[in-house]
């Protein structure tokens, strides 16, 4: 919202506040591989959409993104091995002390680049991420949906889902790929689809 208000500020602004476009997820580099996907743990939209009752319970909202992200990901980029937040949970359950559970990982951290470059993931975030990969197959590289927000776009009745999405080296902690997927529609989960295709390119 503090953004939504600047932005009315600051009208002579707008034209620097073009977003950048997506790009797209570098399946080449994680072909073949395990890629454990982090559960969504951060959702919110502008109270102007008055999507309360699209969106719902907050864990039946995060669940259902889950569920397209997984879907639309196994779907459109079968080069990686994706690990759905699901077995992740599961991995985490048989090692009781010692996996964290994916869903109080506190992943929104990276939902805001820092301003260091290269990115690095910090602690207990970074062991957690190392831990968790090493139980579900050992797979150097995790998919963070760092946070979805539901904006409405500028001149028409829709809104635009922004997922931030950010793919993390479990061994070093750097981050390597940092995108926001952008896509439109009159419901969320329309709109959230339509975001996550933008990161598969050249695919209907």
């Amino acid at each position: 919202m503090v953004t939504v208000a600047a932005l009315a500020a600051c009208p002579h602004k707008s034209e620097t506040l073009t977003p950048e476009p997506t790009a797209p997820l570098p399946t080449g580099g994680i072909a073949a591989q395990p890629v454990g996907v982090l559960p969504l743990t951060l959702i919110a939209a502008e109270d102007s959409l008055h999507w309360e009752a699209l969106l719902g319970e907050r864990r039946a909202a995060l669940a259902k993104s889950d569920s397209i992200i997984g879907a639309l990901l196994k779907a459109r980029a079968p080069e990686a091995t994706w690990v759905l937040p699901d077995e992740l949970r599961r991995a985490a359950r048989r090692a009781p002390g010692i996996a964290p559970a994916p869903d109080q990982m506190g992943t929104a951290l990276l939902f805001h680049p820092t301003k260091h470059q290269p990115e690095m993931v910090p602690d207990p975030l970074r062991s957690e991420l190392r831990t968790l990969a090493a139980l579900v197959g050992g797979g150097r590289y995790a998919l963070v949906p760092a946070g979805l927000a539901f904006r409405r776009t500028a001149g028409q009745a829709d809104a635009t889902a922004e997922l931030t999405v950010v793919l993390v080296d479990v061994r070093t902690g750097r981050v390597g790929f940092r995108t926001v997927a952008r896509g439109e529609g009159d419901d969320p989960w329309t709109a959230l689809a339509r975001a996550l295709k933008t990161l598969t390119p050249g695919l209907p």
